[in-house]
């Protein structure tokens, strides 16, 4: 376990080492790639987990933003969103009247029994909340979920993603889905592939 005081950059180290893979791929888009980041093995992964939320509850800060919930499209976005909850619970024994982040789930689809919802978990009207993704790269789910969100008549006050490839069309269709909301990235792909190779020696 690290003892590092900076969690962005432990966590970077770790996304390095654990979820980035260089070779030939096929992106869910249908792209080709010469690398692929698999950011559950970081978010899954105990360690990774405890830094992803304390990333984003940093950068959360860094930008003077205070969502009471945050929410993603299964299934990418279910650790980031359990750690960011987790770390805010956290951070609110360690000082008490700190802010709890509360956690919520779209689904691609509404179920076909039950109470038939799209959203589990955290759902009420006007609640400012975070959407969060792992990797961005079309931005499609990143998408579906500020559309969800919306529709269930909560305020997405911004988006963040773990790792943004840099795809100009997605970023432009990330940032406009998002709008008047920021779209803000931990790190960029250049970023892992960088941290990756110095790893390397």
């Amino acid at each position: 376990m690290t003892t590092t005081a900076n969690p962005r950059t432990a966590l970077l180290d770790l996304l390095a080492r654990t979820s980035f893979r260089l070779g030939n791929f096929t992106l869910s888009s249908g792209a080709k790639s010469d690398y692929y980041i698999d950011c559950r093995t970081t978010t899954l992964h105990a360690e990774g987990a405890r830094l992803t939320g304390l990333a984003i509850l940093d950068l959360l800060r860094e930008h003077n933003l205070h969502p009471v919930a945050v929410g993603g499209l299964t299934m990418g976005a279910d650790p980031v969103v359990s750690a960011v909850s987790i770390a805010s619970a956290w951070h609110a024994l360690q000082q008490p009247g700190a802010p709890l982040i509360h956690g919520f789930l779209v689904r691609k689809a509404e179920k076909s029994h039950g109470t038939g919802r799209r959203i589990e978990g955290f759902l009420e009207r006007d609640a400012p909340v975070l959407i969060v993704d792992d990797v961005c790269t079309t931005g499609a789910s990143t998408i579906t979920a500020i559309e969800a969100a919306r529709e269930a008549g909560m305020k997405v006050i911004a988006a963040v993603c773990l790792v943004e490839r840099e795809e100009a069309a997605g970023r432009a269709a990330l940032e406009a889905a998002c709008q008047p909301a920021p779209f803000l990235r931990l790190f960029t792909a250049n970023d892992v592939r960088a941290a990756h190779i110095r790893q390397l020696g």
